[in-house]
C-alpha cells in the first residue's frame, strides 16, 4: 500500500509538472469558427504516456508481483488512459467554445455568470446521466467544473481585450448557435463520463488524466490561460479528487 501511495504521488507530481509547466506559451486560434475535434496524439505527445506506462510496470516488478499481475496492471492502466483521454479531449473542445461565448458577450455589457443557463445545463446532464445508468451526482460535479473553466477563459479573454483592444474580436458570434454546439459537446461528454466509472475510480486516475491533458495541450497548442482552464475543467473527474 505504501508503494502504491508513493508511486501515485510521484506520478501525479511529475505529470502535473508536464501539463502545467511545459510550453504553455503557444497561441490559441481566434474565436472565428466552431472548434474542431481533437486529432490523434503525435509521437512526441505520446512520450509522457510511454514513460508513465514504463514506470507503472517497473514499480509493479519491483514489488515482486507475478508476471501475469504486472501485465494486468499495465493493461488496466492502458485501458484507463483510453477512457480518460476522450474526457480530456472533450473538455478542451468545450473550452474552445468559451472563446466564442466571450466574443458573443464582448461589448454587450452582459455578465459572464449566467445562473439560469448554468442550472439548465446541470439539469440536462443529470437527466442524461440517469438515462445512461451513470451517476448523476458525479456527472453534475464534473460539469460544474466545466462551467467554471469556461468562465475562466471568458474572464481571461475579456481582461486581455480590455488591455489590448486590438486583439478584441471584430465580429460577434450568434450565442444561440454557439450554445447548440455546447449542447452537442455536453452530450458527448456525458457519454464519456458514463463509459469511464472504473477509470475514474482507479488509483492511477490522477496521473493518467494529467498525462492525457498534457497530450491535449500539445495537440491544440494551448496557451497559459487555456491550459489553466483545462486543468480546472478536469478537477473532479477522478473519484475522490
Amino acid at each position: 500500500m505504501q508503494l502504491i501511495t508513493s508511486m501515485r504521488s510521484a506520478l501525479t507530481a511529475g505529470a502535473a509538472a508536464a501539463v502545467l509547466l511545459t510550453g504553455t506559451g503557444g497561441a490559441v486560434a481566434a474565436p472565428a469558427a466552431l472548434p474542431t475535434k481533437a486529432t490523434a496524439p503525435s509521437a512526441s505527445a505520446a512520450a509522457p504516456w510511454a514513460t508513465l506506462t514504463a514506470t507503472v510496470t517497473a514499480s509493479s516488478a519491483n514489488a515482486t508481483a507475478p508476471a501475469a499481475a504486472t501485465a494486468h496492471s499495465a493493461h488496466s492502466a492502458h485501458s484507463a488512459h483510453g477512457r480518460l483521454g476522450p474526457l480530456a479531449g472533450l473538455s478542451a473542445e468545450r473550452l474552445a467554445t468559451g472563446d466564442l461565448v466571450a466574443a458573443a458577450k464582448w461589448g454587450t455589457g452582459g455578465p459572464i455568470d449566467d445562473p439560469a443557463r448554468e442550472q439548465e445545463v446541470l439539469d440536462a446532464v443529470a437527466d442524461q446521466a440517469r438515462r445512461l445508468g451513470a451517476d448523476p451526482a458525479a456527472t453534475v460535479r464534473i460539469f460544474r467544473d466545466q462551467i467554471e473553466a469556461s468562465k475562466v477563459v471568458q474572464r481571461g479573454l475579456h481582461r486581455r481585450w480590455h488591455a489590448d483592444p486590438a486583439q478584441a474580436p471584430t465580429t460577434r458570434p450568434d450565442l444561440d448557435e454557439v450554445r447548440k454546439e455546447i449542447n452537442r459537446i455536453n452530450g458527448e461528454l456525458v457519454r464519456a463520463i458514463a463509459r469511464s466509472p472504473h477509470a475514474r475510480s482507479a488509483p492511477y486516475c490522477a496521473p493518467l488524466l494529467t498525462v492525457a491533458a498534457a497530450q491535449i495541450r500539445h495537440e491544440r497548442h494551448l496557451d497559459g490561460l487555456h491550459t489553466m482552464a483545462l486543468a480546472r475543467s478536469l478537477r473532479s473527474v477522478c473519484d475522490g479528487a
